[in-house]
């Protein structure tokens, strides 16, 4: 189905992608824009619910507000580190570039999405925020094919973007997502090198047939 170099493109797309924090004023093209949000479009979903919405904020008051969603609650995060080291740690990591990058996007989940039966979901309630997750994955491995740069954005109320945006109650804001180009693309995650944390061991991660074996 694939040559040898297309499978080794993705292999490649997949290993190169990262979070990214810090983005140039270069405005994105609006075809490369389309294509990203066309992969996510394309991500798989449980009983094809298909629960996204894509919205794209370019204006730079409404980004001040998300920045200062983000920023706030960075802030309310750092007290739980009781080591002051950890905490000041915390503190100087750049989690957001959202007033930098030229293009915001909030991807959002509707767990009304398919009407109250939908194939998989009354199992599983939360397969509606896993199909998300996948379109957002796709975001990213698209983003990188296109040489941009993107940065998912965590850190914030719920309430508070939904509130910014005028999103429904009802619609999860799911992630913020930064999209522009970069002069500083990590070739390892942001977050091993401020040795935050490590990589771990796949080998100390997988099992045989039962959890421990």
């Amino acid at each position: 189905m694939f040559s040898n170099e297309e499978r080794e493109a993705i292999y490649k797309v997949i290993s190169t992608r990262r979070d990214i924090r810090s983005f140039l004023p270069d405005p994105v093209p609006k075809d490369a824009v389309d294509r990203v949000l066309e992969a996510a479009h394309n991500a798989p979903s449980v009983g094809f619910m298909q629960p996204w919405n894509f919205i794209l904020v370019e204006s730079d008051e409404i980004k001040e507000q998300l920045a200062w969603a983000a920023e706030k609650e960075r802030r309310a995060l750092a007290i739980h580190y009781e080591d002051d080291d950890r905490s000041t740690k915390f503190l100087n990591l750049k989690v957001e570039g959202i007033k930098e990058a030229p293009l915001t996007i909030c991807v959002t989940c509707d767990p009304s999405r398919g009407g109250s039966h939908v194939l998989g979901r009354n199992s599983i309630p939360e397969t509606d925020i896993m199909s998300t997750a996948c379109a957002i994955q796709n975001m990213w491995l698209a983003s990188c094919a296109e040489g941009l740069a993107m940065g998912w954005v965590s850190f914030y109320k719920k309430s508070d973007v939904q509130d910014i945006l005028e999103i429904p109650l009802h619609i999860d804001p799911v992630a913020l997502i930064s999209i522009g180009y970069t002069d500083t693309y990590p070739k390892a995650p942001i977050l091993e090198t401020a040795k935050w944390e490590k990589r771990q061991s796949l080998k100390k991660l997988r099992y045989n047939n039962k959890w421990g074996e």
